[in-house]
């Protein structure tokens, strides 16, 4: 409770003597002759009616590295990173939180192998360790790339992938994805994000489209289909090629609204020299990307994204940021590990740097609009009183600064 003062007349008070005056009015409360005179906006805010019941407000804590404060009334993305497909990951995820200083990574991200069916049927121990991360809590996210061939890193020819996506698209791989579907299911993660297929549009896996688009689509499509005819699945897919144009243009590939439910990409700082204007601006780059998903009403996801050719550059880093926090994916996941990632990878200290200021301390919540800094107003002081400079904590506590009448002797008694 705030102290309270009593006033007592003074009947002589000795020219001269304000430090004396001020003094007592520290100790003992204002007298008469020394009035308190109330900022509109003290320099120390003064504790609330409220707060001011319960005592003086408490010492300030140590400071805090500052979190990044989203826009009001905007939902921060979701986010996360590939940390590594096994175990390994899942507990990566904490660590990442930490150096992030709490910041909520809501996605987790891996990736079935695709040398055996069996990989792609989720034969494998690590997905257990994701869904009970996933399951943790209710607005987590699991995403899960899905190859949709065998030997899919192996440098299968084009005439044997032409021939793979006709087998798919007339249904001979069908059971391999129902099994996986079961396996999700059976694993309490039926609301999985499943990346099929992704960069369809480059050269480099079996599962790639170029050989036979028309091919690719149908085998997109019973995928699609038969995982979602297993009881109790509420599956995601995401249709993610890579940035540009790639071998092929990935417009060619995209198998219809009926069968996708995310428009994804994956973006890399490449090629070398080319800005990340550019990358926006290029021939199905990040622009065109945004377009095709608000044509066919699809939200968009970034499920890889991070450094490449132009090595540590803070500016791709600062405009994939905000590009995100523009854009609203449902999603995206940083790929962490060299040459593309900033925690796992020391040699992008710089971009670290921006990745970590810019997302450290995020939630999903929104923050509030900020109060508006009132412009300071300069107390009134009444006629015949001259103010005295006793410093900003003094005059904190005495609710306002201090003034020396020079009326004194004219007042009754």
């Amino acid at each position: 409770m705030a102290p309270q003062h009593k006033r007592t007349r003074i009947r002589r008070l000795a020219v001269g003597a304000a430090a004396i005056a001020a003094s007592a009015a520290v100790a003992a409360g204002p007298a008469v002759g020394v009035g308190v005179v109330r900022a509109a906006d003290p320099r120390v805010p003064a504790p609330t009616p409220t707060a001011a019941l319960a005592g003086p407000p408490p010492a300030p804590g140590p400071q805090k590295p500052p979190a990044a404060v989203p826009v009001p009334g905007k939902e921060v993305p979701a986010f996360g990173a590939f940390l590594s497909s096994d175990q390994r990951g899942v507990a990566r995820m904490a660590q990442l939180s930490r150096w992030l200083g709490g910041a909520e990574l809501r996605v987790g991200h891996t990736y079935l192998p695709g040398n055996r069916w069996s990989d792609i049927e989720g034969d494998i121990h690590f997905l257990d360790a994701w869904a009970r991360w996933r399951n943790e809590k209710d607005d987590r996210m699991l995403v899960l790339n899905v190859p949709l061939q065998e030997r899919n890193e192996e440098g299968v020819p084009d005439d044997e992938v032409r021939r793979l996506l006709r087998r798919g698209a007339a249904g001979e791989f069908d059971h391999h994805f129902r099994a996986l579907a079961e396996r999700l299911v059976r694993l309490k993660v039926p609301d999985t994000v499943l990346v099929l297929g992704w960069e369809m549009n480059g050269i480099t896996y079996t599962h790639r489209c170029g050989p036979d688009p028309q091919s690719w689509k149908k085998y997109w499509n019973r995928i699609v289909t038969t995982m979602r005819s297993v009881p109790g699945q509420r599956f995601r897919f995401d249709f993610t090629p890579s940035r540009g144009r790639d071998a092929v243009p990935w417009t060619q590939c995209y198998p219809g609204d009926d069968t996708v439910d995310i428009i994804g990409m994956d973006a890399y700082d490449q090629p070398a020299g080319m800005s990340f204007d550019q990358q926006v601006k290029e021939p199905y780059g990040l622009q065109g990307h945004v377009d095709f998903a608000k044509a066919h009403g699809k939200p968009i996801s970034y499920p890889e994204w991070g450094l490449f050719r132009n090595g540590d550059n803070p500016e791709y880093m600062r405009g994939m940021l905000a590009w995100f926090d523009e854009h609203k994916p449902l999603y995206n996941t940083l790929t962490d590990y060299c040459p593309h990632g900033v925690w796992q990878c020391e040699a992008n200290p710089s971009s670290s740097r921006v990745y970590r200021s810019a997302l450290f301390g995020r939630t999903d919540e929104t923050a509030p609009a900020p109060t508006p800094t009132p412009t300071p107003t300069p107390p009134l002081l009444p006629a015949g009183c001259s103010p005295l400079d006793l410093g900003n904590w003094v005059e904190y506590w005495l609710g306002g600064k201090l003034c020396l009448r020079f009326d004194w002797w004219s007042r009754d008694d």
